[in-house]
C-alpha cells in the first residue's frame, strides 16, 4: 500500500528523506501486523546535528525493520548486494542505502567513499559489522573491519546496538513463520573515535564486539 508513494519520493533525490519517513511508517506496520511488542531501550539521546556508525548484531531478516524504529535520525544502510535484487523492495533499497559485493575490491573501495560521501552530507551509517546472519545465532560471528575504519577516518562515534530476541520470533529458516516474543533493540551509548589512528582499530572492534556481546548474554546463556 506505501509503496507507490515510495517510488515516486525515491524518483526525485531532493524527496529521498520521504521515503525514508515511509520506510519509518512500514517497520510500525510490519511490528503491528506480527501482533508482538516492539521495545526500544536507549541510553542516550540521538543528536541529529551528529553523525554515527551504528553497529548491531545480526540474527533476523526482521532487524532491518527494527532498525528503522530504533534510529531517529537519518541514516542508510549498508547492506549486501543481492537484497537490490529483490522485486519491489531492491529498487527502495539500492536508491536509498548502499549495496556491497564483498567479493569484488573494486565494489568494497566504492562502498568506502560513498559511505564518506554520505557522512560529510550529513547522514549517519547503519551497518551489521558480521556482514550475515551467523548459523550459531544469538553467537556472532567475528566482525569485519570496515565500520570500524569508517568511523576511525571520519573520527565519528561507533554505536552498539544489542538484538537479543529476533533470532527467536523471526528466524533464518526460510519458513518466514513468526514465535511469540518482544523485537527488542538496546542502543548503548556512543564510543568515541576523537584522536584515534588506524592502530586502535582492533580495540574499537573487540570493545564494539564486547558491549553487544555482554547484552546478549543478560537474555541468552550462549556456550562460549
Amino acid at each position: 500500500m506505501l509503496y507507490p508513494f515510495t517510488y515516486v519520493f525515491l524518483k526525485f533525490k531532493k524527496m529521498h528523506w520521504y521515503a525514508h519517513y515511509i520506510n519509518k511508517i512500514w517497520s510500525h506496520i510490519v511490528f503491528n501486523l506480527c501482533g508482538t511488542p516492539c521495545v526500544i531501550e536507549e541510553h542516550f539521546k540521538q543528536d541529529k546535528n551528529q553523525t554515527y556508525v551504528f553497529c548491531a548484531n545480526h540474527t533476523s531478516y526482521a532487524d532491518i525493520a527494527l532498525m528503522y524504529r530504533a534510529i531517529h535520525i537519518d541514516f542508510c544502510f549498508i547492506g549486501k548486494h543481492s537484497l537490490g535484487k529483490v522485486p519491489l523492495f531492491g529498487y527502495m533499497y539500492r536508491t536509498l542505502h548502499i549495496l556491497v559485493d564483498r567479493k569484488s575490491r573494486d565494489s568494497k573501495i566504492e562502498l568506502m567513499n560513498e559511505s564518506k560521501r554520505r557522512i560529510d552530507n550529513g547522514q549517519s551509517i547503519m551497518i551489521f559489522p558480521e556482514g550475515t546472519i551467523p548459523k550459531h545465532t544469538p553467537k556472532m560471528a567475528e566482525f569485519k573491519d570496515g565500520a570500524f575504519k569508517l568511523a576511525i577516518e571520519k573520527q565519528i562515534p561507533i554505536v552498539p546496538v544489542t538484538i537479543p530476541n529476533n533470532w527467536i520470533i523471526l528466524a533464518d529458516d526460510g519458513r518466514w513463520l513468526c514465535h511469540w516474543g518482544v523485537f527488542k533493540a538496546i542502543v548503548h551509548e556512543p564510543i568515541s573515535t576523537i584522536g584515534m589512528q588506524n592502530s586502535d582499530l582492533q580495540a574499537l572492534k573487540e570493545k564494539t564486539y564486547n558491549v553487544i556481546h555482554n547484552e546478549i548474554l543478560k537474555y541468552h546463556p550462549i556456550p562460549s
